[in-house]
């Protein structure tokens, strides 16, 4: 009887498990086939050195070590684009989320008329496509003869165009950008929150806390895991940032305002070096994984100490 019993649950564990793996293989392979291989292709055509005709031709390869890797790393043009990459995540991670939280808290706590408009028009340009704002701003802001140089020039004719001084050519793609992506962390904040119970905050009130003392001690906390969550969308969106400073700037005047994805581009389609091309997102990866990595460890410092 014993045995029995043994028997058929041996049997019924086996049909569970059986049935979890059915229903968990389709996801696996959809996995496999848009994330997995492509990440392993990629670190493989990086250390080979493929250079054109059938990928699946492996007379076309041969093992190329780490020199695509040395390549992009004595590259300066590499140094100029990850430099433009660390701008962005910084306006992104200490521009756009901070601001995104301030104009939810506002519009969260009604201390302005007419929210709903405001929430609508700052959330807009999340809307219009990437490319369509880039070629705005690049015939508002950008070009010997844009909207702004020809009022700059009425003031001084001898303006000087903005892209062509390295330290300002960034500044019209930041500002972009931050105006750009604010209205999305924005959203976040104001249904996150919405969530946060009213009476809470009231009783606090009633307590005497003011409104820095609330927000500090009460609503702060209850967003950290949100917070986080901005922070590492921020980081994976700046890195990949392609679109919106290619239809802007393409990357130049000289590759002052390229960044990895331009330079990447470049080194696949316009001057073909696909080992390299691959090493560069290799190299990509790995960054976001490391300041992903640092904004989980400052989040569980931060959680440990509160």
């Amino acid at each position: 009887m014993r045995k029995n019993i043994t028997a058929r649950s041996l049997t019924t564990k086996m049909e569970e498990k059986f049935s979890y793996y059915l229903l968990v293989l389709p996801a696996l392979l959809l996995f496999f086939i848009v994330m997995a291989f492509p990440v392993i292709s990629s670190i493989l055509l990086s250390v080979s050195t493929y250079r054109g005709g059938v990928i699946f031709d492996m007379s076309n390869h041969g093992w190329g070590g780490l020199a695509a890797y040395r390549n992009v790393l004595s590259d300066q043009y590499f140094y100029w684009a990850l430099r433009n990459n660390i701008y962005i995540v910084l306006v992104s991670v200490f521009g756009q989320i901070p601001l995104g939280f301030f104009l939810a808290y506002i519009l969260n706590r009604s201390l302005i008329r007419g929210k709903d408009f405001f929430q609508s028009m700052i959330y807009l340009p999340n809307v219009i496509s990437a490319v369509i704002i880039g070629i705005l701003f690049k015939n508002f802001l950008l070009g010997s003869h844009s909207v702004w140089m020809e009022i700059r020039r009425v003031f001084n004719p001898e303006a000087e165009y903005i892209l062509a001084m390295d330290f300002t050519a960034m500044i019209p793609v930041l500002a972009v950008i931050l105006w750009m992506y604010t209205g999305f962390y924005m959203l976040i904040f104001l249904a996150n929150l919405q969530k946060i119970d009213v009476s809470v905050i009231e009783a606090s009130k009633i307590d005497g806390a003011n409104e820095m003392q609330t927000l500090r001690y009460i609503i702060l906390p209850a967003l950290s895991g949100v917070i986080v969550t901005c922070a590492i969308l921020a980081i994976s969106g700046s890195l990949r940032s392609f679109d919106l400073i290619f239809s802007m700037t393409a990357g130049g005047p000289a590759s002052r305002t390229s960044v990895l994805s331009i330079y990447m581009y470049e080194k696949a389609f316009r001057q073909p070096n696909f080992p390299v091309a691959n090493a560069i997102s290799t190299i990509m990866v790995i960054i976001c994984f490391i300041l992903i990595g640092i904004t989980r460890f400052v989040e569980k410092r931060f959680s440990t100490g509160d």
